[in-house]
């Protein structure tokens, strides 16, 4: 046998962008590990997560889609027949034209989420292709947009905070995220900062991972995040502890916030937040007297109806409170703007002017009397991932639409496909990994030949460019030079602030113009009798749905014991979790790190995995949050009830 190792990088949907060697023995993967010698993104510091480690799992699969197939049976059934490729791209380059020619390029909608995927496969020809067509955008709504756009209108083109600087904090406050689970290489730093004498707040309704790591966890109810963080703002201004000489420097709109923010009182915010006024006690003392202080945000926040106002009033208080221009200080966002710059120039700007679409309301347009005569689908699980589940599995049962997936195993979505195309995973292709939770830029480096006859995304763009005689502009990977593996993008001098700085050098509190000019929170979040509020939270196992034909999460709905005990719910029994949507059969598990009020389905499940059918996602709305029209997977309420016996 024959053995050598390859050095690659992982493309997942995760932050750590992970420097990879792998060993191949005889043309097949027998190990991967982390990186550990020079030239490696150091955020991987010699380990990686279990779903990497088990990805042969998926790569040799007898679930892995070994050749194009063109559907034989009713769709949703999974009943296809084997085709070459030739004959796959032909029948798909014929409906696309023909969709054209009957009601034009806006009945195309390339639905396309390659979330896990270096930046030539998510950003690349494929994408191109569509974009040069003129078809429809569909907004990556279903995630971090509220964040980016949150983000954008309060630090204008200012760059994440360096989370190599995190030891240095004497207070860190992680907001709605859950790095124990998705960021597993944030937690060695935040036990850096713990031995170094910093204080660690986690704000999470639930007691997770991280939370346990904290010196002190606030449980605030969902959608909440905006009262809190108003009203401490509120607290400090009364104390005097607002950091006037930032906010004449480096913050606008100040006066308009915090207008806004005096309504609250510490007393009132935490009937609202659902949480005892001391905690709010606590944190205005930390926030105020510790220095420097770092925020992590995450995700968590903008999944509610009140996404958008929570992201806005996160991000105003800490530039009120004035916790930057100082190593160990800053808001640690995504590192993306930085990472990604310098491969996105060398990408075509394609100046065609497209319908924007919201991917949250695809489901909508499938079902609706101007529905798509082309559906293209890559790198997505819409069936499971996409909220509003019986809405979108009603549309991709829609005959009238040819439906198209490129992915890598059978799933749920691709059994309602009209052509599926196999697709390479990351271990397959060569491309360019840019991480958005560390300073690294990473060349993904081809580890085997393609399983069966699976290509990558950038192939099927080029192919199916070529039969619809549109011109790629797009750089291959191989054309793009790197002097080494990875490149480390930290600059010596990177502190927000004082070495880096928002368009217009300031802080913008108040915009006018925006479709949100200042958080508007709705509130009223409390007390709703038997409803439970329901939590679609990520795990350790899957990406998004990935990895969930092999490794699922547990398919149970946790409840804090006290809401078991008023339903009459007994640990392990069967339940139905239901709203006027629709209803989840499962498990039911009493779980103490709940708060009371909240219950928790993990999302990835497959349909498979329910007794039912339905995920977590029958039960959550299309409905969006207030800036950007953001997905709200955080916002359903729930009936928990035993299942109906039989006698």
């Amino acid at each position: 046998m024959k053995s050598h190792v390859v050095r690659t990088a992982c493309t997942l949907d995760c932050p750590d962008a992970c420097t990879l060697d792998v060993t191949v023995t005889d043309g097949v993967i027998t190990d991967i590990d982390a990186a550990k010698d020079e030239d490696i993104n150091p955020f991987t510091a010699g380990f990686i997560c279990r779903k990497v480690q088990m990805s042969t799992k998926r790569i040799y699969s007898s679930e892995r889609i070994a050749t194009p197939l063109i559907r034989t049976g009713k769709k949703g059934d999974g009943v296809f027949r084997s085709a070459s490729w030739d004959e796959a791209l032909d029948l798909i380059a014929s409906r696309i034209k023909g969709g054209i020619a009957a009601r034009g390029v806006n009945s195309i909608a390339p639905y396309l989420y390659n979330s896990s995927s270096g930046m030539l496969e998510g950003n690349g020809s494929t994408f191109e292709l569509f974009a040069r067509l003129g078809a429809p955008e569909i907004e990556h709504t279903i995630c971090a947009f509220t964040y980016g756009r949150a983000w954008e209108q309060v630090f204008p083109g200012l760059s994440s905070a360096d989370p190599q600087s995190i030891p240095k904090a004497k207070l860190l406050i992680i907001w709605g995220a859950n790095s124990t689970t998705s960021n597993s290489h944030l937690p060695p730093l935040i036990n850096e900062c713990k031995a170094n004498g910093g204080t660690v707040i986690v704000i999470d309704p639930r007691v997770t991972g991280i939370a346990d790591r904290a010196d002190l966890h606030v449980p605030l109810l969902p959608g909440t995040d905006a009262v809190f963080a108003m009203a401490i703002a509120a607290e400090l201004e009364r104390r005097g502890k607002l950091d006037s000489a930032f906010i004449r420097d480096y913050v606008s709109g100040s006066e308009e916030y915090l207008a806004l923010c005096r309504v609250w009182t510490l007393d009132e915010a935490a009937d609202e937040c659902g949480i005892d006024v001391s905690v709010f006690q606590e944190c205005v003392d930390l926030i105020s007297t510790s220095s420097p202080a770092m925020l992590r945000i995450g995700w968590g926040v903008e999944r509610n109806v009140n996404g958008g106002s929570g992201m806005l009033a996160v991000f105003s208080l800490w530039a009120l409170a004035g916790h930057f221009e100082v190593e160990g200080s800053g808001v640690l966002g995504s590192t993306s703007r930085a990472t990604s710059g310098r491969i996105n120039a060398l990408l075509p700007v394609v100046p065609v002017a497209r319908v924007a679409v919201n991917m949250n309301h695809v489901g909508r347009w499938l079902n609706s009397d101007d529905a798509p005569t082309v559906l293209f689908i890559q790198g997505a699980n819409p069936a499971v991932t996409a909220n509003d589940q019986q809405r979108m599995l009603s549309g991709l049962a829609n005959a009238e639409v040819f439906t198209v997936v490129h992915d890598q195993v059978m799933t749920d979505t691709a059994k309602y496909a009209d052509v599926v195309l196999p697709a390479t995973t990351q271990f397959e292709i060569d491309d360019i990994a840019a991480s958005y939770g560390s300073f690294s830029l990473q060349r993904v480096n081809k580890v085997i030949e393609p399983v069966g006859e699976s290509r990558s995304n950038d192939w099927l763009g080029r192919e199916l460019a070529a039969r619809l005689d549109v011109h790629i502009a797009t750089p291959r990977a191989e054309d793009i030079e790197a002097e080494q593996n990875t490149i480390v993008l930290t600059p010596q001098n990177s502190v927000q602030f004082r070495d880096v700085f928002p368009v217009g050098m300031k802080a913008q509190l108040f915009s006018p113009d925006s479709e949100l000019p200042l958080p508007s929170p709705m509130t009223g979040r409390g007390s709703t009798g038997l409803y439970l509020r329901l939590l679609t939270s990520a795990t350790a196992r899957t990406v998004n749905s990935m990895f969930a034909e092999y490794d699922p999460p547990t398919a149970a709905v946790s409840v804090h014991p006290i809401d078991a005990t008023e339903r009459g719910l007994i640990d392990g029994e069967t339940v139905v979790v239901s709203n006027s949507l629709g209803a989840v059969t499962l498990p039911v598990s009493v779980d103490l790190r709940m708060r009371v009020g909240v219950c928790e389905i993990p999302k990835g499940l497959w349909m498979r995995h329910i007794v039912n059918g339905m995920v977590s996602n029958a039960l959550i709305s299309d409905g969006v949050n207030d800036l950007g029209g953001g997905a709200c997977f955080n916002e359903a309420l729930v009936l928990i009830e035993k299942v109906a016996s039989n006698e």
